[in-house]
């Protein structure tokens, strides 16, 4: 039997564990899982010893306030994985605590994986002598990252993203539509406003005014907005009915897919969801708002080593999905940009162009690449031992 410790701290890395679990699975029966997961994970067998919302926490300040659990949570892990070690640990994302963790597990003799490379190409280069002391392998999902750290003697494999694999090379919008019940004359605006609670926080405000923007402009446009969980969706609904209850918003549990490619145009906040939209080739115009002091921080330290912050821009080696940050982030530039879309058919055509072609070179088999990379690391400690 084989036991493998895993570790995912969002719903990105959800998908990315259950794809590499099911991979796993498939390439070998007698696997067992055990760690941390959300519901994919735990739909493909895996054992979670603390609910993955509890490690649900980004930035540098807000992450102050959840320390001593966070701290806790990884000491009891630990003690966990020392005391009952696995074959192999797999880290998935969630770099500032996933490494420490593997630090430790290393140290100890259990072969690291990490599962998704930090951003240290983005900002805070310095960690990368950390990742080297935390793995024995990364897992790496983007290709332009792999240079970098083969550099740092970062032992890398490039994988692709599991999304290129799972979503389809064309998608019908038509067909969208009808699922979701909506009307297929009108024209139709996503509105993501991310995962997270502090998200919502930060970002509903802001993105249900920019559609109640273009909607004064445009009334035949149409809303529909994708909620992660009952929490948020409550939140999210909360915020609308106060702002703007008359509003033609479509709220749904899940179908983040769905409710992209249904839309001309996509309103997101930056993460995963810009890598998605991308990949259905719809236009983005992504914003996004985090706690003052951590952006104070990241600005005036010269933090952040790149010229974009969504994940669709870099990808795309340009500034193809405009970013509103922090104060820029308003109903009217963001209303303005969305419209800017809706009204340049030639533009959008370009750029489902170029994300057609970034979709195509992204699709790696990644869950079988990711698995057999794992195993093989695994082949390879048992003969040197």
């Amino acid at each position: 039997m084989l036991r493998v410790g895993i570790v995912a701290n969002e719903m990105s890395g959800d998908l990315l564990g259950a794809g590499l679990m099911q991979a796993l699975q498939e390439l070998k029966s007698d696997v067992v899982f055990e760690g941390v997961g959300g519901p994919r994970m735990l739909k493909q067998g895996c054992n979670s010893l603390v609910p993955m919302e509890r490690l649900s926490v980004m930035g540098l300040v807000e992450v102050l306030k959840h320390l001593p659990e966070l701290l806790s949570i990884r000491r009891k892990l630990a003690n966990h994985f020392l005391a009952n070690p696995p074959d192999l640990f797999i880290g998935i994302d969630a770099p500032d605590f996933n490494l420490g963790l593997e630090t430790r597990l290393k140290k100890a003799g259990i072969p690291t994986v990490h599962y998704v490379s930090p951003t240290v190409w983005a900002w805070r280069p310095g960690r990368v002598h950390k990742i080297k002391d935390a793995v024995n392998l990364l897992l790496s999902i983007f290709p332009f990252e792999t240079e970098f750290l083969k550099q740092h003697q970062v032992p890398v494999s490039y994988v692709g993203h599991s999304l290129a694999d799972e979503i389809p090379l064309e998608n019908d919008k038509a067909e969208a539509r009808n699922r979701l019940g909506l009307e297929q004359d009108k024209p139709v605006i996503a509105i993501l406003p991310g995962s997270r609670m502090s998200e919502i926080q930060g970002l509903a405000e802001s993105f249900i005014g920019a559609a109640q923007w273009c909607q004064e402009r445009q009334s035949e446009l149409r809303f529909v907005t994708p909620l992660v969980s009952p929490a948020v969706r409550e939140a999210f609904e909360q915020q609308v009915q106060t702002l703007a209850p008359e509003l033609p918003i479509l709220l749904l549990d899940g179908q983040a897919r769905d409710a992209i490619t249904a839309a001309d145009v996509v309103l997101t906040a930056s993460g995963t969801a810009t890598l998605e939209t991308l990949l259905l080739t719809r236009p983005m115009v992504v914003g996004y708002r985090m706690q003052w002091l951590t952006f104070w921080i990241i600005k005036h330290l010269k933090l952040v080593k790149v010229p974009h912050i969504a994940m669709a821009n870099l990808l795309a080696g340009k500034g193809l999905a405009p970013e509103y940050l922090q104060d820029e982030c308003t109903p009217e530039n963001l209303g303005k940009a969305l419209l800017a879309f809706l009204d340049s058919p030639e533009q959008v055509a370009e750029i489902q162009q170029t994300y057609r072609q970034i979709h195509r070179d992204m699709r790696q088999n990644s869950s079988q690449k990711a698995a057999e990379a794992v195993l093989a690391l695994i082949s390879n400690n048992k003969e040197s031992t």
